[in-house]
């Protein structure tokens, strides 16, 4: 069988923002990340197909052209990219097994080097479930349900609000297949003026898009362990994203211990300094209602920040988000499985890779989707929760 991957940077921008952060700062980390799929499906018959498609993307290597791409990005030290094309995917970090008559994927080592696993895991799985189960399916389906959604966008927007309306492609971790969201940038791209980028490294090169992504939630959740006091861990996280890159990847995730909790500590340098928020649990008009008031609150017009919505959304939902907020701060939409797994027929796999340990201590996330939060040592949360003065 083919290679599903074919290049490193097949992957998230946000993997590789993070990893430069990773080896600058905490190279020292080491770390415990694993697959959770949150639907009750039958994986075991591809375990070994997908453990060899896993082994194959550890031989990839970055070429001078794809370093040369990065390069070109201000934020990017040389330093990091060197580092890169010497030590890519380590294999060796990875097992995958069966555990409780279900497949598991398990990743342990150096942080600086598991993080790049999440999105080959959850690519490959995801493809390679989709090649078992929906055989007769592909590009064709999927850009003629695309086209449909194009369609409406353009009967239902104004051209003022399609100058307005900023789409991104969220679509690698759960896409159908690298050829599926392949047509599918290409067709957003030809067809959509305000198709402004993708998270895909390796798509952004191919049709000259911006790469779009700051941090993960990993990225909060490490900075538990990582001897700062609990409760300062999320500032401390936040603090150390700006002195990496300065001016650039200002964009902060909200939802690794609740919005509410994260508005406590975003206060006026930090929320002065970002140039905007994600959103990717709870209620996103509620969620987008808090920023605007903490922005107002603390005397920052709103209308210079942006919101990033990328919390399971449709065209439909982002345009009633898009309206519901215009003029009143800006936005941008992420949009993954329903970009790049919308085909008539085919049910997306819901599946995570998450960080589980740092430095042998647990870390959780306690996101505003109580289904989200994922930690096994109970007396950890609930510690977190304190030190957070969260009382559910």
């Amino acid at each position: 069988m083919p290679p599903i991957l074919t290049s490193l940077l097949d992957t998230d921008a946000y993997k590789l923002h993070m990893q430069q952060a990773v080896y600058h700062r905490y190279p020292d980390a080491e770390v415990v990340a694993e697959f959770h799929s949150r639907n009750e499906e039958d994986l075991l018959p591809m375990m070994g197909q997908i453990e060899e498609q896993l082994r194959l993307a550890g031989s990839l290597r970055l070429s001078r052209a794809e370093a040369d791409f990065l390069a070109e990005r201000p934020f990017f030290g040389t330093d990091y990219l060197d580092h890169l094309r010497r030590k890519p995917l380590d294999a060796s970090l990875l097992k995958v097994f069966e555990q409780d008559g279900r497949i598991n994927v398990r990743v342990e080592g150096p942080w600086q080097d598991v993080i790049l696993w999440e999105i080959p895991v959850l690519a490959t799985i995801s493809e390679m479930r989709n090649r078992f189960r929906y055989p007769q399916f592909g590009v064709t389906q999927a850009l003629a349900r695309l086209d449909q959604k194009i369609d409406k966008l353009e009967r239902d927007l104004s051209p003022a609000e399609m100058d307005e309306f900023h789409l991104i492609d969220f679509g690698t971790r759960r896409r159908f297949s690298h050829a599926v969201q392949d047509a599918v940038v290409g067709r957003l791209k030809q067809r959509l003026p305000c198709f402004r980028g993708t998270s895909n490294y390796q798509l952004a090169q191919k049709y000259q898009l911006p790469a779009v992504g700051t941090q993960a939630h990993e990225w909060f959740q490490a900075h538990q362990q990582l001897g700062f006091p609990l409760a300062l861990s999320q500032r401390a996280a936040l603090t150390s994203w700006l002195d990496e890159f300065s001016s650039h990847l200002g964009i902060a995730l909200t939802d690794c211990i609740t919005m509410d909790a994260f508005l406590h500590d975003f206060d006026f340098d930090l929320a002065s300094r970002y140039q905007g928020l994600r959103h990717d649990s709870g209620d996103p008009v509620v969620w987008g209602e808090k920023a605007i008031s903490h922005y107002q609150r603390l005397g920052i017009d709103p209308t210079g920040k942006t919101l990033v919505f990328s919390d399971g959304l449709n065209l439909n939902k982002a345009v009633a988000l898009f309206r519901h907020f215009r003029g009143r701060i800006n936005t941008s939409f992420g949009i993954g499985t329903q970009l790049t797994c919308d085909l008539p027929g085919v049910t997306p796999m819901n599946i995570v890779f998450k960080l589980m340990e740092c430095n042998g201590g647990p870390v959780a996330k306690i996101s505003d989707s109580p289904g989200k939060t994922l930690c096994r040592d109970a007396e950890f949360v609930r510690h977190l929760k304190r030190a957070f003065h969260l009382s559910r």
